[in-house]
């Protein structure tokens, strides 16, 4: 119980920022500039400590409902990715998470019903509920109903947009599929093949793209096949089961890469004696297997973390950053010297 004549908790005045700017000796607009981090170049920085220590003696918080609705905010972003189950985009969600947790701004995670491809929109009235759109391409068909031409948009994997309220953060990709085709080829290795992603996107074109400039006048055939180990493991079959086989199948992904294993396994084939097989993601799959794959390693967190950090520079006016993020070949047990 609050003392005689005390006036309860709830009744005490909140410090608003004119009082902080009056225990600092400055103005309302210096003590917005400090505390909304816009203070250097305008604010001398022992003002700004002035301020920022004025505002913690006197228990001083923004009110966020307020300033969000005179910048017209939301504080709201939407990731739109194309499976939940997935590794990698769960390490894409932990990144960005991570970034819009230290803005102050919440994420709204929605991963396409249907998978790959299309997708519905999440809910109704979604442009006034969001600030912007961070998107895989391999859910690009989901934006028009999202997002309209109206919020800012940072796509993750994909070709470069045209416009000021849009992005694209990328891995080097097409480095990764240079490093396995130097790999291979340093093994000795004469006729290859790809298990290429039975998936219209920009990642898998471009990748497809770089393997065979990596590769000329090389034996390269290439075998679409279901993003999955069963569906992978079906086409290894029909690839391997006969003469001229390959003797290294680059896959587009870890999933594809278990399947070739598996179909390997099945035709009495020997990894890597009589065949070397490489993946893209370095999935915690590629540890379990055996023998343990050799594949790109993709930085997933990194990757939601930058793309969330361009989402957010879109949404203050700035330039946000461009250049793809390296990836890393990691050499294990799956390839070998190519078989006499």
């Amino acid at each position: 119980m609050p003392a005689s004549g005390s006036p309860p908790p709830d009744s005490v005045p909140r410090p608003t920022s004119r009082d902080v700017a009056r225990a600092a000796g400055v103005s309302q607009a210096a003590v917005s500039l400090v505390l909304s981090g816009k203070w250097r170049g305008r604010v001398g920085a022992a003002t700004a400590e002035r301020v920022r220590e004025a505002a913690d003696g006197l228990g001083y918080r923004p009110n966020l409902a307020a300033r969000n609705l005179r910048l017209g905010r939301t504080r709201t972003a939407l990731l739109v990715v194309p499976a939940l189950t997935s590794e990698f985009f769960a390490g894409v969600y932990t990144g960005a998470q991570r970034v819009a947790a230290a803005h102050g701004t919440g994420l709204v995670l929605y991963p396409s019903p249907e998978g790959i491809g299309p997708a519905r929109d999440p809910f109704d009235s979604a442009r006034a509920a969001l600030d912007g759109v961070l998107a895989s391409s391999m859910a690009a068909q989901a934006l028009t109903a999202i997002r309209g031409d109206t919020l800012p948009l940072v796509m993750l994997d994909a070709e470069p947009l045209p416009g000021a309220r849009t992005a694209t953060v990328n891995l080097a990709l097409a480095d990764g599929m240079r490093q396995i085709a130097a790999h291979l080829r340093a093994l000795g290795h004469r006729r290859f093949a790809h298990l290429a992603a039975d998936v219209d996107s920009w990642t898998f074109t471009s990748r497809a793209t770089a393997l065979a400039g990596a590769l000329p006048g090389a034996g390269l055939a290439t075998v679409r096949a279901p993003l999955s180990i069963a569906g992978a493991r079906e086409a290894a079959l029909r690839l391997l089961d006969g003469p001229g086989r390959p003797t290294a199948v680059v896959c587009d992904d870890d999933l594809m890469a278990a399947g070739v294993l598996k179909a390997a396994r099945g035709l009495g084939l020997r990894v890597p004696d009589d065949l070397s097989v490489t993946g893209v993601d370095d999935l915690t799959l590629a540890r379990a297997l055996d023998p343990e794959l050799t594949t790109v390693r993709l930085p997933a967190e990194e990757f939601g973390a930058r793309g969330m950090t361009a989402l957010l520079a879109l949404l203050d006016g700035t330039e946000p950053r461009t250049d793809p993020l390296p990836v890393e070949l990691v050499v294990r047990g799956s390839t070998g010297p190519a078989p006499a």
